[in-house]
């Protein structure tokens, strides 16, 4: 494999890592804060997420010889930011290995096409646009504390989408950083370079937390993660078997879950980095970049406890801001997608209004409830 890589191989597997942490990283920090987890704890779901995906990306993208990019779930790490507050670690560890299970099972029976089928895609999008919406409000929250700040980074993502840069996020998390270090925002003395360690945590499961965290995790992560990453696949012409990844990627979440690994799925956006021509000219190839990718993955993974420091070191509008503005165009694709169908948009618009109400009814969150009253008025109007 080395003997066959080139720099643009090293390149495009840099960067795909590069934009996959700059622009969630921080959900997931917020996420295992939601939890109650500790620096310590923090770090060992760096180390478990990286690991996680530095292992699939190496091992699927070398056995099918195709650029299969994993990735954690931002939305399923922004459910989390909202869903474990209050919720023991213990039950939250509990929800990823249920959730995990359920994709290992959907891969290991083939029935990810069939289980998709039966909830519509403008409810998923809706559902997922609602567990958003409090990431994009907190982007103009921020605002008011720091101003300049946020303003530079609105600013540097509006060019950037402008001029249709792929590098937009982590140009604006490298401003908002600029900016922040002139201020004397960032406190350096903060920082330390260490490894990180695994933390184990033995799960507990509740009925509540399955019913209200655990399937919507699954849900989202299925239809906002798993479709697009084998929609991007199949438009680069590969053909690569999606049960098989589904259900491995399910399978690690489950070995990894106890240590912070909450989630992993087929990436999309990062993924398409590494099947671009700028990776290899030569399609049969560009599965060596999502190897690299997955070599730099374990290298971030073990350098978890830095991250953490660095992202403490960092203001708070900072952090928000970033997650916020990482999130906007997922936002919009969401609420696109749930109102596109005229049919559908009372049920989606619904889904969307519950989600993101907050609402907690009987320990269960408001993401499982959106989906739920979605599903019922969609039956309902159907019947008409």
């Amino acid at each position: 494999m080395f003997r066959h890589s080139g720099l643009s191989h090293i390149s495009a597997g840099f960067i795909a890592v590069l934009v996959g942490y700059t622009s969630s990283a921080a959900i997931v920090f917020q996420a295992a804060t939601a939890a109650g987890a500790s620096a310590v704890h923090i770090s060992s779901w760096l180390l478990a997420l990286g690991t996680g995906m530095g292992v699939t990306c190496i091992g699927l993208s070398l056995y099918y010889r195709s650029p299969v990019l994993t990735a954690w779930s931002t939305p399923g790490a922004a459910l989390l930011a909202t869903a474990l507050v209050g919720l023991p670690m213990s039950d939250a560890i509990g929800t990823f290995i249920f959730a995990s299970a359920l994709l290992t099972l959907c891969g290991v029976t083939g029935l990810v096409e069939a289980l998709m089928h039966h909830i519509p895609k403008s409810l998923a999008a809706a559902m997922l646009a609602g567990v958003l919406l409090r990431f994009g409000l907190g982007v103009f929250v921020s605002l008011s504390s720091q101003l300049w700040l946020v303003a530079l980074m609105l600013l540097i993502y509006v060019v950037g989408k402008r001029f249709k840069s792929r590098y937009t996020i982590p140009l604006t998390f490298l401003g908002g950083l600029a900016w922040a270090a002139q201020q004397g925002l960032i406190h350096f003395e903060a920082v330390t370079v260490t490894l990180a360690r695994p933390i184990f945590t033995a799960p507990t499961f509740t009925l509540s937390a399955l019913l209200g965290v655990g399937i919507p995790l699954f849900i989202v992560t299925m239809a906002s993660q798993n479709v697009p990453g084998v929609a991007v696949l199949r438009a680069n012409g590969y053909l690569t078997p999606i049960s098989p990844l589904i259900g491995w990627t399910g399978f690690t979440g489950m070995l990894l879950a106890p240590f912070g690994g909450y989630q992993f799925n087929l990436a999309a956006i990062t993924a398409a980095i590494c099947m671009s021509p700028e990776a290899d000219r030569n399609p049969e190839r560009r599965y060596l970049a999502a190897v690299w990718a997955g070599i730099f993955y374990l290298v971030t993974g073990l350098l978890g406890a830095t991250v953490v420091s660095v992202f403490t070191a960092l203001p708070k509008e900072l952090v928000a801001a970033i997650a916020g503005i990482a999130l906007l165009g997922t936002i919009g694709t969401s609420l696109s997608g749930a109102l596109h169908d005229e049919h559908e948009r009372d049920a989606a618009l619904i889904t969307f209004l519950v989600t993101a109400s907050g609402l907690t009814l009987r320990g269960i969150g408001s993401a499982f409830w959106g989906l739920l009253l979605g599903l019922a008025v969609l039956k309902m109007s159907s019947r008409k």
